[in-house]
């Protein structure tokens, strides 16, 4: 079914993000690549990173690889912040028949057509969570850039009714193209190598809540810890709360929140972890939670569901339609209400069983080899 109808187009894809960054875009952009190496020999597709970066070794003969000597925040000061008139993307493609920008903007295109995924649109849904300066760059571009390109592709169909009515974009013209959940999210068996991600983290011997993401305050950690200090006060469970994930931005009252709680070494905070050691850290935990003030598809939860770990997370944005029935959904502001839902989770074994049962069966209903038909299918829309 791959490039039916249109074999032998050649399409360029934005592939910095997959070389630069480990998770969420990189991660997203990196899936559909790979996924469409698999399924995809008619068309010819030309990956470009802006900066120094190898080469991606995809696999296919239909993928080349085109390396652009220049730094990528330069250039994308050039074309997106200063207004210059810098040479269109086809002066480093070659010709293309259609250009995909990943990551929420689109560079100078010639004849192309133009094809661009916005992830979410967090910065006009909950923009006091984001830093006030991309939070302005993001306002000023992302609007332009969806008004210009002949389609427009959303993770989830929440961020798609996001797109249609805050950018006033037709609804025919979104496409919804969800990320997948690798083979490697699995139950894993080896005891001897999950305790060797537990010492490699500072896990200690306890069991643990686990909630993953980058430190900032879209993410409610925050909430999340007051929820815990309830928890942890009523006294019924010797668990740890593990937060993983780097510094992003406002984080600071991520760590002022557990100080004034004085929760002391009740809550780790695990960092970057590496994009290898994943499934092991989900694995490890009795619980996942997740109660996100927005998301546009937050693939976190489906990853935890697919190592068998049970989830809570929030009922807003793209989460009901994302876990289903499958995790306990909360109000992500009512700290006493999340409480409750990891002490009900933690308690009621038949509840857990349940969850991780339904958990296992809704993630496996996200794969890339689904992304990346979704998006051939919108490829094929372009004519």
């Amino acid at each position: 079914m791959a490039g039916r109808g249109q074999a032998g187009r050649r399409i360029a894809i934005d592939y910095t993000a997959a070389v630069r960054q480990s998770g969420g875009i990189g991660r997203y952009t990196r899936g559909l690549v790979h996924a469409l190496a698999d399924m995809d020999p008619a068309n010819r597709y030309i990956l470009l990173v802006m900066g120094r970066g190898s080469d991606p070794e995809i696999g296919s003969p239909a993928f080349s690889f085109r390396n652009v000597p220049l730094d990528e925040r330069y250039t994308n000061i050039l074309w997106h912040r200063a207004g210059l008139p810098f040479p269109k993307v086809e002066r480093l493609t070659g010709p293309i028949d259609i250009f995909h920008s990943p990551n929420f903007v689109l560079p100078p295109v010639g004849r192309a057509h133009t094809v661009l995924t916005v992830h979410d649109l967090s910065f006009l849904r909950a923009p006091e969570c984001a830093e006030p300066s991309l939070r302005a760059y993001l306002a000023r571009v992302v609007p332009k850039a969806v008004a210009c390109a002949d389609r427009v592709l959303a993770d989830s169909h929440n961020t798609r009714a996001d797109v249609v009515e805050l950018l006033r974009i037709p609804e025919e013209k979104v496409d919804v193209v969800p990320a997948g959940v690798e083979a490697r999210f699995r139950p894993i068996a080896d005891e001897r190598y999950l305790e060797t991600i537990r010492r490699k983290y500072n896990l200690g011997e306890r069991p643990f809540i686990l909630s993953l993401g980058t430190l900032e305050p879209r993410k409610n950690f925050s909430g999340l810890i007051e929820g815990y200090a309830l928890l942890r006060r009523a006294g019924k469970w010797p668990h740890r709360l593990v937060i993983a994930g780097g510094k992003g931005w406002l984080y600071e009252g991520i760590f002022d929140t557990a100080r004034r709680l004085q929760l002391g070494s009740d809550v780790h905070f695990a960092g970057f972890i590496a994009d290898e050691d994943l499934p092991a850290l989900y694995n490890l935990a009795d619980l996942f939670a997740f109660p996100t003030l927005y998301e546009g598809f937050g693939l976190p939860a489906l990853e935890a569901m697919a190592c068998g770990t049970p989830v809570v997370t929030a009922g807003n944005s793209c989460m009901p339609e994302l876990v289903g029935d499958a995790a306990l959904l909360v109000d992500a502001r009512d700290v006493e209400g999340l409480a409750e839902a990891m002490d009900r989770v933690l308690a009621d074994g038949a509840l857990r069983e349940s969850l991780v049962a339904r958990g296992l069966a809704r993630a496996r209903l996200f794969t890339w080899a689904r992304a990346a038909q979704k998006l051939l299918e919108a490829y094929e829309r372009l004519g």
